[in-house]
């Protein structure tokens, strides 16, 4: 899952009890990490030659110059800066330039900005026509652009530039997405018995911490229940069993913070928190035992994927950094972000819209002789809907950029804008897929909207590096696990309405999504 594609409610208490730790005996295996996506393709696409694309694009439209600016060096950017996390929040933020632009494209930096990175200026596009350049690879350059206007520090991936910052120019793009479909194909068999013991557990012991103390935080359970299935479906290994124990979720938080940091807000006190991790990194050598033990782990358990990255021209070292990074960057922090974001938005719609999602997957569930099958899923149209609204109104990965390769022509609904090669562009994935002039009654959750008719609506549900109605390949930056994060939030909602009839919740704000404490659940009655 990219950039942006994970829920970490736990940052800001792991950030203030950090310490450094002692160093750790030095390994014979150089580590690094590769971010990358995983998709349950049986065949994976293989690009064809690049698309022939004319200088410049006509448009009908008027072209206006791109308004906004950066304002004074340093002072501009440091003031941007403020603004979007503290003195008017990100959503503010865009919202109040739109006004004062009367466009919803416009010039303006985007965080860290100093000291972390030298050009914060970007081109900022935040309705859903401009927003699709970003996807578009004959256009933009994505080399070194997953966490945008800065990179984190590869010594905290091995060594090495992993997938989600490899434009697909480079050869070795190619090479590790391949590993990447590889992965999913040959353990697809395993996904959806091993998300039924793992969320097993996740509800089990929320029933246990409900009865003891009448409340029960979702997202520990879910962290410790996400982890567990993807080790156990991708790598056929129960964390538990090995010195890993149960600190997987815990060591992957705190090396995302290292990674994500200067453009998270943990809650400290403001000029605090500003004038630290967003004005400069923290050093890698504080999480380098953490990440020892991650990439120990992952190791041990990817053997007979790390024999296929040495059939594909990859290291065997390499490839485990890759794997690290796809399965606890991508996938588990996807499933951090957006399992709990499910919560929220099928709790908020009640008791209603559960009682027709319970009829709906009961039923299903017995007509394929009480089992979860694919098959069964494709007769729940609701169930269907309901995941693509939450991948609509709150994508995992809100965050995308691009780099002009050339001078382009970009349209929003109303004016085009010329836009000069090399040029930095930034979409805010949620203002794109909330665009009113797309959607209608696009700031509410519209349960059956991608019902019927409604399927066409898909080609605007973007949450994956490109619309839902395309594919992943290795010629671009779509989410290699396109697939496999649709099943897996089908699946979710097929074991929690299997379960309970109903479920009430309490929602708060963590660094990466929100913090759902569940107060109620319903056990099935019929």
């Amino acid at each position: 899952m990219a950039s942006s594609s994970l829920a970490f409610p736990s940052l800001q208490t792991q950030f203030q009890s950090l310490k450094k730790p002692s160093s750790p005996k030095p390994s014979t295996r150089r580590f690094s990490v590769r971010p990358i996506r995983a998709s349950i393709s049986e065949n994976p696409s293989v690009p064809g030659p690049p698309a022939t694309v004319s200088p410049s694009e006509p448009t009908k439209l008027p072209i206006r110059k791109i308004p906004g600016d950066h304002g004074l060096p340093l002072i501009g950017p440091f003031k941007d800066r403020l603004d979007y996390f503290y003195n008017q929040g990100r959503d503010e933020y865009f919202k109040s330039k739109i006004q004062k632009y009367r466009s919803t494209v416009f010039r303006a930096n985007m965080p860290p900005g100093p000291f972390i990175a030298p050009n914060p200026q970007v081109v900022v596009l935040l309705d859903g026509k401009s927003f699709p350049v970003l996807f578009d690879v004959t256009k933009v350059e994505k080399k070194d652009l997953f966490t945008g206007t800065f990179m984190p520090s590869t010594e905290l991936t091995g060594g090495y530039r992993v997938l989600s910052y490899l434009d697909p120019s480079e050869p070795k793009h190619a090479k590790l997405k391949q590993l990447m479909f590889y992965l999913l194909k040959s353990r697809r068999d395993h996904v959806i018995p091993e998300f039924n013991a793992s969320y097993t557990e996740l509800f089990t012991s929320l029933e246990k911490n409900l009865a003891l103390g009448g409340k029960a935080s979702f997202g520990e359970a879910n962290d410790q229940a996400a982890f567990n299935f993807l080790a156990r479906s991708w790598f056929g290994t129960d964390p538990a069993e090995t010195t890993l124990g149960l600190d997987g979720p815990g060591l992957v938080a705190k090396w995302v913070l290292f990674n994500l940091g200067p453009v998270l807000k943990l809650g400290l006190p403001k000029y605090l928190e500003d004038l630290t991790i967003h004005s400069f990194r923290l050093p890698p050598s504080l999480i380098k035992k953490s990440y020892q033990r991650l990439y120990d782990f992952f190791y041990a358990s990817s053997g007979f994927l790390l024999d296929e990255a040495e059939n594909l021209g990859i290291s065997r070292e390499e490839a485990c950094h890759n794997l690290l990074f796809t399965t606890c960057f991508n996938s588990f922090g996807g499933m951090r972000i957006l399992f709990p974001n499910m919560m929220k938005w099928l709790g908020r719609a009640g008791t209603k819209l559960h009682a027709r999602l319970a009829e709906e997957i009961r039923s299903a569930v017995r007509s394929n002789d009480g089992s979860i099958t694919m098959r069964g899923m494709e007769e729940m149209p609701l169930m269907k809907s309901v995941v693509y609204e939450a991948l609509r109104i709150e994508p995992p990965v809100s965050l995308q950029f691009g780099r002009a390769k050339r001078d382009l022509i970009i349209e929003s609904h109303d004016a085009a804008f010329e836009v000069k090669e090399g040029e930095m562009l930034f979409g805010f994935q949620p203002f794109a897929t909330k665009d009113p002039k797309i959607f209608t009654q696009a700031e509410e959750f519209v349960a059956d909207r991608f019902i019927g008719e409604g399927e066409k609506m898909l080609e605007h549900v973007l949450w994956s590096n490109g619309p839902e109605t395309e594919e992943p390949t290795l010629g671009n930056k779509q989410c290699a696990g396109k697939d496999f994060v649709v099943l897996v939030s089908r699946l979710f909602v097929v074991e929690l309405f299997l379960r309970y009839d109903s479920f009430e919740i309490e929602v708060g704000t963590s660094p990466l999504g929100a913090a759902v404490t569940v107060t109620s659940l319903r056990r099935a009655s019929f």
